[in-house]
């Protein structure tokens, strides 16, 4: 397995698994942003992992300079999204993503690492738990639409 910084000839397999992780969004509009996380790449990156050329998985990642709920330092690594393919889930893609955003965040100057899931998603919570992530707080958002 190989993983490297996605480039321009990533962005079809990669948009195609963003689309496969977060299925609730516009497809095309989540190919259009793997270009605009590319020319951004000072505070973002994404990562593929392929076993020859084909695509395993993508790990993405940023740097938050806002409060980061249970953190104390700033700015943050922050896993904005992971994904493997069904079929090589448990085979240690996921960690090998996270351990080369855990470098690129190091490298960053950042001392921690966070990342968040949806409250019911559980097997993210596993995924995050076995990957050395420990839950820090819950929080439930609220909002009031105004006229």
């Amino acid at each position: 397995m190989r993983i490297e910084a996605c480039t321009p000839a990533d962005i079809d397999d990669w948009a195609r698994m963003r689309a496969a992780l977060w299925p609730e969004e516009d497809a095309e509009r989540l190919h259009r942003d793997c270009d605009a996380l590319l020319s951004r790449c000072e505070d973002r990156v994404a990562f593929i992992a392929r076993e020859e050329a084909l695509p395993l998985g993508f790990a993405e990642a940023s740097l938050r300079r806002d409060y980061v709920n249970g953190c104390e330092t700033s700015p943050v690594g922050f896993l904005e999204g992971i994904y493997v393919e069904p079929g090589w889930r448990r085979c240690g893609v996921a960690r090998g993503l996270v351990e080369a955003v855990k470098r690129w965040t190091l490298a960053q100057g950042c001392s921690e690492l966070a990342s968040d899931a949806f409250l019911d998603n559980q097997a993210s919570h596993a995924m995050h738990s076995a990957l050395g992530f420990e839950e820090t707080e819950r929080v439930v958002y609220f909002r009031q639409v105004l006229r």
